[in-house]
């Protein structure tokens, strides 16, 4: 093949992946963990830069229990889950008015599987997911709850029940997926580890794999394909494996081992997997095989997982450096200190990122020059270990108490 040619194919395959990625981005809601496009980006240009406790903060509200799952948006209603009592068995799903602040319907429902976990989680760690009608919400007991955006039971499922050796001794957190009417629920532990499509309008499985065993906190990805196919990537110690929500047919998997912690980042159909550093997997146009793109043990993700922004894609390691680098290459353009520790993944727009440390310090990072530059903190003064939403312009962080608004 002509290098001239095989060069130009390379860059309208990237190009169309860019733009793939800016057409999810557009949406206003932010549907799932990371985000409508599972990556951490939003098309937001004003979203306020400078944090400030007077001037940005619009509200607070406070929670009823302790929670990681971060916000969800649709519409004029932020979704949360929370978790209470001595044992955390009281399990919280809380709608909040976007505009006024307030707590539009709580709905609580008490644990039928463990409530065991490490003191720094809970139980209310895995975030929602809805798909403009509904919105679905499991915890650490891996209950699972399926309501309407008025607060309305449609089901509910008791997984414990059904699969009793599904737990691990600190706590499940992997957040839900959803695509083409298929809830994914990854369940992944040291003992009945499994991932499950659950059909949405009914909460019926439609199939169950078995997965490897070892306790996994990644949360599954969505993706579209070359074909236009909504896919899932499901992450584990062994690897990525890329599924059809309806069937559960397995696609393609990359077998070279993942992170338990750190999620795949998606742009396009490319995917930045948390393995041996950082690995970028591009899906095939026949969807069934993978190209990688590159390899750079530089770009090994800490606990919080990659986002994107301005086909760009930042890391940040577990010596809280925020790293940028080329998505095409994985070469590293700059790299910037921050003040962690970091749980919670960064979230970012067009221009700016925003990161939020264990200890409540949020910060702002310009991301348009030759280097990153903080342009802005804010004290909040609470643990923060969930990940901020950004939806209309506004950005919402969750802390242990309460969840917080900020916005021009």
């Amino acid at each position: 093949m002509n290098p001239l040619s095989s060069a130009a194919m390379k860059t309208k395959s990237f190009v169309t992946s860019i733009l793939l990625f800016a057409t999810f981005s557009a949406q206003a809601d932010w549907t799932a963990f990371r985000g409508s496009s599972g990556n951490g980006f939003a098309d937001a240009p004003k979203l306020i830069t400078q944090l400030d406790d007077e001037k940005g903060l619009a509200w607070k509200v406070s929670l009823p229990g302790r929670g990681l799952s971060s916000p969800v948006v649709v519409g004029d209603r932020i979704f949360l889950t929370a978790s209470s009592g001595p044992l955390q068995k009281r399990l919280h799903v809380i709608a909040i008015d976007a505009q006024k602040g307030e707590i539009a319907w709580e709905r609580q429902f008490v644990a039928t599987g463990r409530t065991v976990c490490h003191t720094k989680t809970c139980i209310a760690a895995p975030t929602t997911v809805s798909d403009g009608k509904v919105i679905c919400a499991q915890f650490s007991s891996n209950d699972l709850f399926c309501l309407d955006l008025e607060g309305n039971l449609k089901w509910l499922r008791g997984l414990t029940s059904d699969y009793p050796n599904a737990a691990n001794s600190l706590g499940m957190s992997s957040s839900l997926a959803l695509a083409n009417g298929v809830l994914v629920s990854q369940v992944e532990n040291d003992a009945d580890s499994f991932t499950a499509g659950i059909e949405l309008s009914s909460g019926k499985t439609l199939w169950r794999k078995e997965r490897p065993k070892g306790a996994n906190w990644t949360s599954p990805t969505t993706f579209t394909s070359a074909k236009g196919k909504r896919l899932f990537a499901l992450q584990s110690k062994a690897g990525l494996l890329i599924v059809e929500p309806r069937t559960g047919k397995e696609l393609w998997n990359y077998a070279d081992g993942a992170s338990t912690i750190p999620s795949t980042t998606v742009m396009g159909r490319d995917l930045f997997v948390p393995s041996n550093g950082l690995t970028a997997l591009r899906s095939r146009e026949d969807d069934n095989g993978h190209t990688q793109l590159w390899r750079q043990n530089k770009l090994g993700p800490g606990t919080a997982s990659p986002v994107v922004s301005g086909g760009k894609i930042y890391v940040v390691n577990n010596a809280n450096v925020l790293t940028c680098a080329n998505p095409e290459d994985g070469e590293l353009i700059w790299r910037l200190r921050l003040k962690g520790p970091f749980s919670g993944s960064p979230v970012a727009t067009k221009t700016h990122a925003y990161l939020f440390s264990e200890k409540g310090l949020g910060q702002v990072v310009d991301l348009r020059g030759k280097e990153g530059k903080v342009v802005s903190t804010i004290e909040l003064d609470e643990t923060i270990l969930g990940t901020p939403a950004i939806s209309g312009n506004a950005l919402y962080v969750r802390s242990d108490g309460h969840l917080w608004k900020f916005a021009k």
